[in-house]
């Protein structure tokens, strides 16, 4: 079976559904994981809302797939947010968010039509920095998600955790960077014995274990595969720094200091780490073997698609639609002898391999939230 190439549609936050759906028909892919984060959220960085969640029930639900089958496209919806830690009130909302996108796949057909719930965990600092506090986010990630998966679990939807740590999601001034509990294999691995459900399992991007000096195929090889659904398309180009090393992040310190010294130091919440993000192919090397991973994905019977998470520098940072798109060609381009047979145009993906989405029979339930499911 071909793995198929989609695109998560943070990179095209500019466009609405239809004129996203037109991009990807262009671009030449076989999916869109449709990002559907709070429009009153408080992240700013790489997020679009491509679904109406204020407003979605079976009728809305029928239309999508109906778009989607006549673009012969498969898609999945997703958001990523701190969901056990941060301000209170963001995280019961965000906890509730994700439960409206739970209730959407289900709409959708689920697993039924591979419509997963993509999320990140997040980390409670209160708890982190206690003695045993990586232990206590665990056990904290356990109460919070124990009744969300489920409630997932019975409407036949699978979760998917990213492994983004989220480096950048503090102020510079803190010391670790280590902001997402699946950020790592070893919590991802805990996280699966604490609630041993199938109806969740993980988005693997390997551009975030390149910038921790991590081998992605050394990942993949102690991964559960029945846990891994998608794997996200993002390059790393590493930078190496001979004043901070590369086992800790740059800090914050006084630009007096640093002027005097002569040091880089961190200026912003996302400079932290030495590392620039590309696309494969587009622009510049990056630190990692594609070829090599991506055959150590099919040696382990990986079917799922790779997605295309365009936040490259020289693509959609420049905040130009037409690097945005060429980026994510070549990407493409780049995957394509990897993941589609060899035909007399080239390596193309069989257009037959792109099964319909069903529509599903399963009845409208209520919008539930935090309070009412536990």
């Amino acid at each position: 079976m071909n793995n198929q190439i989609w695109i998560m549609t943070s990179a095209f936050d500019q466009l609405d559904l239809d004129q996203t759906v037109e991009k990807a028909k262009n671009i030449g892919v076989q999916g869109l994981d449709l990002c559907v984060f709070r429009k009153d959220g408080t992240r700013d960085d790489f997020v679009a809302t491509h679904l109406d969640y204020e407003n979605f029930g079976p009728q809305q639900a029928h239309e999508v797939l109906e778009k989607f089958n006549q673009a012969r496209l498969r898609l999945s919806i997703g958001a990523f947010d701190n969901l056990i830690g941060g301000d209170e009130d963001q995280k019961v909302k965000n906890q509730n968010h994700l439960l409206k996108l739970i209730r959407m796949a289900y709409l959708m057909g689920g697993d039924e039509n591979d419509v997963k719930v993509g999320t990140f965990v997040g980390y409670n600092h209160e708890l982190g920095i206690q003695e045993n506090g990586f232990e206590k986010n665990l056990e904290e990630y356990q109460r919070v998600f124990t009744p969300i998966i489920k409630y997932a679990e019975d409407l036949g939807v699978t979760i998917l955790y990213e492994n983004c740590p989220m480096e950048g999601w503090r102020s510079s001034g803190y010391t670790t960077t280590y902001n997402n509990l699946p950020g790592v294999l070893a919590a991802r691995k805990i996280m699966y014995e604490l609630i041993p459900s199938p109806n969740h399992g993980e988005i693997y991007d390997p551009s975030h274990d390149i910038w921790q000096q991590t081998d992605p195929i050394s990942v993949i090889k102690h991964t559960e595969m029945a846990r891994l659904k998608r794997i996200h398309v993002k390059s790393t180009r590493n930078n190496p720094d001979p004043f901070w090393g590369n086992m800790y992040p740059m800090q914050k310190v006084k630009p007096e200091w640093a002027e005097k010294s002569g040091i880089p130091y961190s200026t912003n919440e996302w400079d932290r780490h030495h590392y620039e993000a590309t696309l494969p192919g587009f622009g510049l090397g990056d630190s990692m073997d594609w070829r090599k991973f991506v055959d150590t994905l099919k040696g382990r019977g990986f079917i799922g698609p790779f997605e295309i998470e365009n936040e490259a520098k020289l693509s959609k940072q420049t905040g130009n639609l037409g690097a945005i798109v060429q980026g994510c060609k070549a990407a493409v381009q780049n995957l394509a002898p990897l993941l589609f047979p060899l035909t007399d145009d080239g390596f193309v993906y069989p257009e037959t391999d792109i099964l319909p989405l069903k529509e599903p029979s399963a009845k409208d339930v209520k919008v539930i939230t935090m309070d009412k499911l536990t």
